[in-house]
């Protein structure tokens, strides 16, 4: 047992027992599954929008559901390791996503081998270097950090466990989930995002996404920590770009980073070209504060780790020498030796082409923006935790790094991309694997197996994330074959990667004769080329170059950056890398957003979670916000300590509601894989009906649903009657 920061003893809900089930083949197998169909559709979903939906919340009621045992016998804890072993494919999936396929951008081809060998290693990683900060995260800061989905987890997991009123406020609120999200997701009759542009105050504009699982995640974080957030969003959306639109009106050029006139933009594009940067700035040094404040107990917590070397594993002892089953970890020799093998390995192994000093980045990196992301996560949980921001932060510390020894120009790019995925997916995987071990603190779980079950759940799940991503860049890949082919330069033909044709498009001349029949499916020179290197005329981009003979062949275009597949966040990391390597990044505004975090520092509030609400838009932080709200309004009426962590009516109701509507929001995602969904919308014509009503493209109607939705939040939050 353990103190919370209260002094009251922490009692898990389900006391703990030898005999129940828990790391069984049938856990692992269907918590694979679920992995692998939960991080393909993950894929697809953070390519098209660069958004992703935590999976762990239904996965956790597609066990308590598939997996009920017919005895009396306890399943809470085999249920547990399915949602556990789940759970990394949408982890690994996002990070993948985020990062990798920046290498389209900076001009290297994307290759499933190389994009599962940094899945794989990121990711075990991931869960290697947040393990040993178990006892301090997860158990010391019990009731300091909320962890939501984490608790989510554990709240379905003990309804499905006890029946009665509690697992029906589950699967009445899972119920409300699916219909709300059917609505806007299958049926087309809720607009994604409510907008609103004011007209005389230039800039100005407010969001809300209608996305009832991000209402929930709000009631389930309170009150306090959504209004912080959102008051980060307020201060882009409302101070930040309207005078960035004001002071930008009278300028007769592009300012950087953006390429057209400010006084042409929409205040979307503004807070994409300049606000997005700020953001990344301010999240950097808000996760640097998290960090600092934590690292004494983080030492501590080591420490206590390290004790364990020779006993055996990392729990402490009762007495007689007998470690409970609840405190049993991973040795920390295993810990250790794991992540300087996985280091190592990644060292030696060509397809890496790793330098010395980015294996040490990836080691020391890793750790320290693990421990950022843990933290994170505990605070406002997986869904709003801001990777791409944390992944910024390595990728400037990997370039300042690289420029300090004189690394500079975009030869360098591609390594230090490299280390900012790795590290990027390790990160993500780190928030995943606390938020789980949260759920299973809370349920009684055994951490060792836990620890492995996420393990297995890393391998199961990233070679469906890697061949995911490869064969959508494939599928929506255009190759046109050069009717004049022309030559490259040898040097810029030696260093470029090889990729094997994957088209067979043939390009004809005016009098219909195929000009290039020749070509085949053997290895070509993927160059990137620039106008410098052009023949008058030609367009800039990516080609594919005989080796041979030096000679230009095929113009590809990848279906990542085209299309639909937009992978918004892969482009940031692209510029980022770029601009610093090449001197091109936007210092000021970088410079910017760490002014207002340290500002925010200085009022004596934490400035991580304001810096996440800068860092997104205010369309996302609005449901989040309006969750928080109802939250205040439930415990005003039926007299409750704000923000108590202990709050079991609303809370239950609002972990079915994430469940419900994330497993809508990731199958209407599934959708755009199947013929005939409509590429922009992912909306099947024999489905979405009421997008052709005018009243489904309204804001009034929108706000009506949300006002419904959150009026079932505070009926499902009252008390149940007794008996």
């Amino acid at each position: 047992m353990s103190a919370t920061s209260s002094g009251e003893v922490f009692r898990p809900a389900v006391l703990p027992d030898e005999t129940a089930p828990e790391l069984t083949f049938r856990a692992l197998l269907l918590g694979a599954i679920l992995g692998i169909v939960f991080g393909a559709a993950s894929t697809y979903l953070a390519l098209k929008v660069g958004l992703t939906v935590s999976a762990s919340v239904p996965i956790a009621v597609l066990a308590a559901w598939a997996l009920r045992r017919r005895n009396q016998q306890r399943a809470i804890l085999e249920h547990n390791i399915v949602q556990t072993t789940g759970s990394a494919g949408e982890s690994v999936a996002a990070a993948v996503v985020f990062s990798v396929p920046a290498l389209i951008y900076l001009g290297y081809p994307l290759q499933v081998g190389l994009t599962t060998l940094i899945a794989l290693t990121g990711g075990l990683l991931g869960v290697l270097m947040m393990v040993p900060l178990r006892r301090y995260l997860i158990v010391k800061e019990h009731g300091v950090l909320r962890y939501p989905e984490g608790k989510a987890c554990a709240e379905i997991l003990q309804a499905g466990e006890k029946g009665g009123t509690s697992a029906r406020k589950v699967f009445i609120g899972l119920g409300f989930g699916v219909l709300f999200k059917g609505l806007q997701a299958v049926l087309g009759g809720v607009k994604v995002s409510l907008e609103h542009t004011f007209t005389k105050f230039k800039g100005a504009s407010v969001g809300c996404d209608f996305a009832p699982e991000l209402v929930g995640v709000g009631y389930i974080i309170g009150y306090r920590t959504s209004v912080m957030m959102v008051a980060g969003s307020l201060l882009a959306s409302f101070i930040l770009v309207p005078m960035i639109a004001m002071f930008g009106a009278g300028l007769d050029a592009p300012l950087d980073p953006a390429s057209t006139l400010i006084r042409d933009m929409e205040p979307g594009d503004i807070w994409n070209n300049y606000v997005r940067h700020i953001g990344a700035g301010a999240v950097a040094i808000g996760g640097i504060f998290a960090l600092g404040r934590a690292l004494p107990a983080i030492v501590t917590s080591i420490k206590a780790s390290a004790a364990g070397l020779f006993g055996g594993g990392a729990g402490g002892k009762a007495a007689g020498g007998f470690v409970p089953r609840t405190e049993r970890d991973t040795p920390t020799t295993v810990l250790l030796f794991g992540a300087l093998a996985i280091v190592a390995f990644i060292w030696a192994m060509p397809a890496f082409q790793m330098t010395l000093l980015g294996a040490v980045l990836i080691l020391v990196l890793g750790f320290l923006f693990s421990v950022v992301s843990s933290r994170i996560t505990g605070e406002v949980g997986s869904s709003s935790c801001p990777l791409s921001g944390m992944t910024i932060g390595v990728l400037m510390a990997t370039c300042g790094a690289f420029l300090l020894v004189g690394w500079k120009g975009s030869e360098y790019s591609r390594l230090a991309l490299i280390v900012g995925a790795v590290v990027c997916i390790a990160i993500s995987n780190a928030g995943t694997c606390s938020q789980d071990l949260k759920t299973g603190y809370l349920v009684g779980a055994t951490p060792i197996k836990q620890q492995g079950a996420l393990l297995i759940g890393v391998l199961a799940s990233v070679l469906a994330v890697g061949w995911t991503a490869y064969l959508l860049n494939v599928a929506e890949a255009r190759e046109t074959v050069l009717e004049k082919p022309f030559a490259v330069s040898s040097a810029l033909v030696e260093r470029a990667d090889r990729t094997t044709r994957v088209k067979a498009d043939e390009a004809k001349s005016a009098d219909g004769t195929v000009t290039s029949a020749a070509m085949d499916e053997r290895e070509y020179a993927y160059v990137r080329l620039s106008k410098a290197d052009l023949p008058e005329g030609v367009a800039e981009g990516a080609y594919l170059v005989d080796p041979a003979t030096n000679q230009a062949l095929v113009h590809r275009e990848e279906g990542i950056g085209a299309g639909r597949l937009r992978a918004p966040q892969a482009k940031l990391m692209s510029v980022v890398i770029d601009g610093l390597l090449t001197n091109r990044l936007p210092w000021n505004l970088i410079l910017l957003g760490a002014a207002i975090a340290i500002f925010v520092e200085l009022l004596g509030l934490r400035s991580l979670t304001f810096a996440v609400g800068v860092y997104l838009p205010l369309a996302a932080t609005m449901p989040v916000f309006i969750g928080g709200c109802v939250r205040w309004l439930a415990d005003k009426i039926y007299k409750r300590t704000p923000d108590a962590e202990d709050e079991p009516e609303g809370t239950l109701w609002c972990s079915g509601l994430i469940a419900g509507a994330s497993i809508l929001g990731i199958g209407a995602a599934m959708l755009s894989f199947a013929k005939g969904y409509d590429s922009d919308g992912g909306f099947h014509p024999a489905l979405a009906k009421l997008s052709k009503y005018s009243f489904a493209s309204e804001n009034w109607f929108g706000v009506a649903m949300l006002a419904l939705l959150c009026a079932l939040i505070l009926y499902g939050a009252r008390g149940s009657k007794k008996a």
